[in-house]
């Protein structure tokens, strides 16, 4: 997996392939919208979809984790996807996730699923906090919209950038966008859909393209 180191607001911020920032200053991985459950929340609606979904979501967790030595994780909201989702092979396997990292902080900064799915469980030891988290220069929220505490940095829009090759081909990648008061990230979630984005003359995008981080930005 390649990555892409940015600077924002005087901090390095490194984007990472799975789909996540990695803050080395604080030894801190930013992640949004996981939304653990969400498959099951589709088959308790009998609505047939693969199972694995949190496995795969956590096992990249995992890799970062590894790879990096973070010492703290945020979730940037959508940590559970909705009470139906709560199912218990989906707790038990984030329970053993944790279990797995037992010195790890983790932090969720509420979203609006997180108000319909509730905290997750008190045994997997997840500080739980309303948005603005403040860090730094930074303002660590759900919803992307300037923030007058620091450079928001949210999830919530699982953007995405579509890219039309010269044979009038076209691709529709993840992405990371960073406007001028705001920056995106792409959704962590296995089970989770793409949102257009339509950048403003200055913003800054990189797209997801397999094993790779992309600058897409438009000169």
């Amino acid at each position: 997996m390649s990555a892409l180191s940015v600077v924002v607001r005087g901090e390095d911020l490194v984007l990472l392939a799975e789909r996540a920032v990695y803050w080395p200053a604080r030894a801190t991985l930013l992640v949004a919208d996981p939304h653990f459950g969400k498959a099951a929340t589709f088959r308790a609606a009998a609505i047939p979809v693969p199972a694995g979904t949190t496995a795969g979501t956590l096992g990249r967790l995992d890799a970062i984790v590894a790879r990096t030595g973070v010492r703290r994780v945020v979730f940037l909201g959508d940590f559970l996807h909705a009470r139906a989702g709560r199912a218990p092979a989906t707790l038990a396997a984030l329970a053993e996730w944790r279990a797995g990292h037992p010195s790890l902080r983790v932090t969720l900064v509420r979203g609006n699923h997180d108000r319909h799915a509730g905290d997750p469980p008190r045994e997997l030891e997840i500080e739980c906090v309303d948005a603005p988290a403040v860090e730094g220069p930074f303002a660590l929220v759900h919803h992307p919209a300037p923030a007058r505490e620091g450079y928001a940095i949210a999830g919530h829009l699982h953007p995405a950038a579509t890219l039309v090759g010269r044979g009038r081909q076209s691709e529709r990648l993840p992405c990371f966008w960073f406007a001028r008061d705001f920056a995106v990230l792409p959704a962590f979630g296995e089970f989770t859909g793409l949102a257009a984005i339509d950048p403003e003359p200055g913003d800054r995008v990189f797209v997801v393209a397999e094993e790779a981080v992309v600058d897409v930005t438009r000169r």
